[in-house]
């Protein structure tokens, strides 16, 4: 099993610290190897989400995902996307942009920092709106009742989301940006991908829903909990199998965003940064793909309060690093601390629950079909 799921990880891991020794030496391996825990560290709630997103995904775009999303995940923005951002922050071809990357990393870095209020302003709205979803959503389970049954009371006001977290850009670009009007509307451009992908997504998602019940499948097409990303009324395929996929690439670089540039704290050789923040982006897939094949969200239901409280946290630090510099142990140690503590909880929950909980949440999960990767 975890051979099985964690392969390609191993395999990925060898080659880019051998690729990292013959371009750098000791230095570069070392280098490489440190990356690829930050790139876990913070990103291990990123894992979490995305596996209750999968888990709605049809075997076709599960492997979608599994495949041409890693690609877009490692090579996308982990190196592409940090060439294009200093491309048109400073005016210059991919080609002059890489070039700069490789002879003048530290101007490279520079571009890439100017460019960070706007780039925190997207990913922050983005991830803001995914937490505020999931909050003022009611549930049958909660982590926190003391806090959450407020929030989900409150929540019955329509758009809500939409209120508190232009709310807070607008606070955000008054007290602290340098630029305000570019960062208004990068982060408005965040919301309206968000609204767009996710309610695409749950468009298409009640669709296919309509036509199982249909088909007879109706009240098992309408099991699901709220909103923590597109509607998870039936087994996505088609169109709202693409959504769920392009919504998932959007949440990916939304995350990976405080990686990239928390990355040059560590170094500025691009090939390094991207190599080290590669392997940890397949270690989150093969950890996704885990996480689903061992239904553990069904059997640990409080890792997905969890996620979406460490999302929250996150999306606060990308805000505040627009005027403030929020180092990197702080965003994951949240993260990280938000889930450990969801996971203790949900054990705590499955004692409690004697011998009834281990049968309801072993039958809850629902495996990755044999031809995934």
């Amino acid at each position: 099993m975890i051979l099985r799921t964690f392969g390609w990880s191993f395999g990925v891991t060898v080659v880019g610290l051998l690729i990292a020794l013959l371009y750098d030496g000791p230095t570069g391996l070392a280098l490489v190897a440190v990356l690829a825990v930050l790139e876990v560290s913070l990103s291990f709630d990123n894992a979490v989400v995305n596996a209750k997103v999968l888990d709605r995904m049809s075997a076709f775009w599960q492997k979608i995902f599994l495949t041409v999303g890693i690609a877009i995940a490692v090579f996308g923005m982990r190196l592409v996307f940090p060439l294009l951002i200093v491309g048109i922050t400073a005016k210059l071809n991919p080609v002059e942009a890489f070039d700069l990357a490789l002879n003048d990393s530290h101007r490279y870095h520079q571009l890439m920092n100017d460019a960070y209020p706007m780039i925190a302003a997207f990913g922050g709205m983005f991830l803001i709106m995914l937490f505020l979803d999931f909050v003022f959503e009611e549930r049958a389970d909660k982590w926190l009742p003391w806090l959450e049954r407020p929030l989900a009371r409150i929540g019955k006001l329509d758009q809500l989301s939409v209120v508190v977290a232009g709310g807070s850009l607008a606070l955000v670009a008054w007290l602290s940006a340098d630029d305000p009007g570019n960062v208004m509307i990068a982060g408005v451009l965040g919301m309206v991908t968000y609204i767009l992908v996710n309610g695409l997504g749950e468009l298409f998602s009640e669709a296919s829903g309509d036509d199982e019940e249909d088909e007879g499948d109706g009240a098992e097409a309408a099991e699901g909990g709220g909103r923590s990303g597109p509607s998870s009324l039936a087994l996505a395929t088609g169109k709202a199998g693409f959504f769920l996929f392009l919504y998932l690439e959007v949440l990916d670089a939304s995350f990976s965003f405080d990686g990239v540039i928390g990355a040059f704290a560590i170094s500025t050789d691009p090939i390094v940064i991207a190599l080290g923040l590669g392997i940890g982006a397949m270690y989150i897939r093969s950890l996704t793909v885990f996480l689903v094949r061992k239904g553990t969200l069904h059997e640990y239901v409080y890792l997905e309060h969890g996620a979406h409280w460490a999302i929250g946290a996150l999306a606060v630090c990308m805000l505040v690093s627009i005027g403030h510099h929020v180092p990197e142990w702080i965003t994951g140690g949240l993260g990280a601390g938000l889930i450990i503590a969801a996971f203790a909880s949900s054990v705590v929950r499955n004692r409690n629950e004697d011998g009834d909980s281990p049968d309801s949440a072993a039958g809850g999960g629902r495996p990755l079909h044999s031809s995934q990767v």
